[in-house]
């Protein structure tokens, strides 16, 4: 019969467990971790919405960003004056749309610093492709008479 020799690899191996068993049994502690309800503090990543955005206030923002839409994308045009109304009515939509997602922090930059905040910008981006696809789009031309 063979004898069983302890190997090197074999007791590192046995070392590792029962060290792992015992810091685990260890570790375990039945109490609950408490903490005081005054220790509060402010999460910048927390975009719940507790502060209420009143309805003044996004009307405003809804008016400002329009005319501040309208006025940057009319710098870029050849036509200003046909321009205006087509442009009028996309901002108007980007800004409603924005409107109704909007917190409190954002309406604030907005509305009394000028300034736009990341997330802002982000939501103008989904708020730009949702009103400029709704609607139709001209149709191309046909080529050696297919129909599309």
């Amino acid at each position: 019969m063979k004898t069983f020799i302890f190997t090197r690899n074999l007791f590192f191996a046995a070392l590792t467990g029962t060290v792992l068993a015992l810091s685990m049994a260890g570790c375990s502690d039945d109490k609950e971790e408490q903490k005081p309800a005054s220790a509060e503090v402010h999460n910048p990543f927390d975009h719940s919405h507790d502060v209420v955005v009143t309805d003044v206030q996004k009307h405003t923002f809804e008016h400002q960003f329009a005319d501040q839409c309208v006025e940057r994308e009319l710098k870029n045009s050849i036509n200003k004056e046909s321009d205006k109304g087509r442009l009028e009515d996309a901002c108007m939509c980007i800004a409603t749309f924005l409107m109704k997602d909007l917190t409190a922090d954002e309406a604030k930059k907005f509305i009394a610093e000028h300034k736009s905040t990341q997330s802002l910008v982000i939501k103008y981006e989904n708020a730009a492709y949702h009103c400029l696809q709704e609607k139709a789009q001209p149709k191309g031309p046909q080529l050696f008479n297919r129909k599309q």
